[in-house]
């Protein structure tokens, strides 16, 4: 590994505490130079599809770009200073296809359309790089068409798929069985910490705060760290579990939980949109004058309506997103107050609010707790149903109540 240190240190570092993972990619990396070089390499070294796992925040899609970038680099097997370095990380390399589902699922055009141009052979770079973020989101057409792309991979193509775990109900059998897997770990508190100081620039005692707070969740520690709104909302979520004395709190606090997720989604959302609208009719001369215009300007708007059709989608996942962060918050709460009644020394999700623990596990019962935590983990089962997340909240707002 001396070998790679600086490589390491260079296009990996935006992988947080994940060493392990970071000594599999690397290693299958250089071996992806050789083959190129046509130099000799051991069996399995390199393949040609990948499912990178991990809890949400761990760094999957990032681990995804990171390892494309290696394969493209121009100079090694990751120098991050190169322009296959730069351009893959940056989501503009022409051959390393990306798939974020803006919706609530992976069509199957989608996937065809993209497994067709996979087949084309690399016109810039070393690889054809194809990473489907969010793998667990494909319908089952989108998955079979996948699969046959994987089963007959094309020469110097790699998909790189990244999802929660590689349980069936995530990715399906055939392609797991296809794939080379890394796992990858909740980062540590203080690898999360580090990070926010030293790449985001905050405050050492806030990046802290966040990182342990954050239940090992890279993203959710930046914002926390970094956004005033966010630690509001936190605190607005935090305030449900004691704050259920009447019926009517029951209403007020779902009222709460909904506005805080949408809340998230919407300022997540709103400066992309209007840029994605301004962009494409700049480029359809949606402005322009003179003439022939109204035909373009037609073309323009309609251009328009389907784009605000994808980006209400995209707001739609956005929103259970943020309101399933919420949830997992919630959890975390309660799995607090069962530690604190136990008496175990387990470190708590939301050590800030350890006297709320210890309060709840004062008044509660050890079974009553319980049953609260399994509401909350059937309100996002059911919105994973597609149960409209005001009812799902209302009805488990009730049950923690009543416990």
């Amino acid at each position: 590994m001396e070998a790679r240190g600086d490589t390491v240190a260079s296009v990996w570092s935006q992988l947080v505490g994940q060493e392990p993972a970071v000594e599999v990619l690397s290693a299958a990396a250089d071996a992806a130079a050789k083959i190129v070089a046509k130099q000799p390499v051991p069996p399995g070294a390199m393949t040609h599809a990948w499912l990178i796992t991990g809890p949400p925040g761990s760094g999957r899609s990032v681990a995804a770009r990171t390892f494309a970038a290696a394969l493209e680099c121009a100079t090694g097997t990751g120098c991050g200073e190169c322009t296959g370095c730069r351009t893959t990380l940056h989501g503009t390399h022409a051959d390393v296809r990306l798939v974020v589902p803006e919706g609530l699922s992976i069509s199957v055009a989608e996937m065809r359309a993209l497994v067709q141009a996979a087949a084309r052979r690399p016109t810039t770079g070393q690889w054809q790089v194809v990473i489907v973020e969010d793998a667990d989101r494909l319908t089952e057409g989108a998955s079979n068409a996948l699969l046959k792309a994987v089963e007959e991979p094309p020469d110097r193509t790699v998909f790189l798929l990244c999802a929660p775990s590689d349980h069936p109900e995530d990715v399906s059998v055939t392609i797991r069985s296809r794939c080379r897997l890394v796992n990858l770990r909740t980062p540590p508190p203080e690898a999360i910490a580090q990070v926010l100081t030293e790449r985001d620039g905050v405050d050492p005692e806030l990046a802290h705060w966040a990182a342990s707070v954050s239940s090992g969740h890279v993203g959710r520690a930046r914002r926390l760290a970094t956004d005033e709104h966010s630690r509001k909302r936190r605190e607005t979520v935090l305030r449900i579990p004691l704050g259920l004395r009447r019926p009517a709190d029951v209403f007020a606090s779902a009222d709460e939980l909904i506005a805080a997720a949408e809340g998230d989604a919407s300022e997540e959302s709103k400066v992309r949109d209007e840029s994605e609208k301004a962009e494409l009719r700049n480029a359809m001369g949606g402005d322009a004058t003179g003439k022939g215009v109204a035909g373009a300007k037609r073309a323009a708007e309609a251009a328009v309506k389907a784009l605000e059709k994808r980006q209400k989608s995209r707001a739609t996942r956005t929103q259970r997103d943020t309101l399933d962060l919420a949830l997992v918050d919630l959890a975390a709460f309660y799995r607090d107050v069962l530690v604190t009644a136990s008496g175990a020394k387990a470190v708590l999700n939301h050590p800030d609010y350890a006297a709320d623990a210890e309060e709840a596990a004062r008044t509660w019962t050890p079974d009553s707790t319980l049953r609260r935590l399994e509401a909350v983990l059937a309100c996002r089962e059911a919105i994973l149903l597609n149960v409209k997340p005001r009812i799902a909240v209302e009805a488990m707002v009730t049950a923690l109540r009543h416990g």
